[in-house]
């Protein structure tokens, strides 16, 4: 039975060499694996009100983790094209709800880490609620599987008026 390369018949160069292509191939291989998710918000009666592709590395998060993705696109998209109208799963700060979405008051930045707050939160409270594989999650420490064919939705709840 032969004996595998070994490290001692290698000088340092040669071994940082065959570490490098090592990396690369794992790098290619990991980027052919990433998958995109694609979510869907809708309101209670079922009317999708918008749609997204979310690019995802890992078949298994946590539900807090979703929506950190998830927020974490949104805010960025929006920081880097500054569109008139923000399209997201919360209502940012200094915000008017308009069709499908929310209105700045003034342009600026959207801070992605109030955002993520903002989202917790509103899952904790009930605001809107988290269908995964057609089945509604419970808790942001859920895990959930998002492979292939795997589908999420938010679903958003109006609160009613006068109560």
């Amino acid at each position: 039975m032969g004996r595998g390369r070994s490290d001692r018949f290698f000088p340092p160069c040669q071994r940082a060499a065959a570490a490098r292509r090592t990396a690369k191939r794992t790098l290619a291989f990991f980027l052919l694996r990433m998958a995109y998710l694609t979510i869907q918000d809708e309101t209670a009666t079922g009317s999708i009100l918008n749609q997204l592709e979310l690019e995802i590395a890992q078949e298994m998060l946590t539900v807090r983790e979703l929506i950190a993705q998830r927020v974490q696109q949104e805010v960025a998209a929006y920081n880097a094209r500054q569109a008139d109208v923000f399209h997201g799963l919360v209502q940012p700060t200094d915000s008017e709800r308009v069709l499908n979405g929310f209105r700045l008051r003034r342009h600026k930045l959207i801070d992605a880490e109030e955002q993520l707050y903002r989202a917790l939160e509103g899952f904790q409270q009930n605001s809107y609620f988290v269908l995964v594989n057609d089945r509604q999650v419970e808790s942001l420490d859920e895990e959930i599987w998002l492979g292939t064919g795997a589908t999420a939705s938010f679903i958003k709840l109006t609160p009613l008026v006068g109560g």
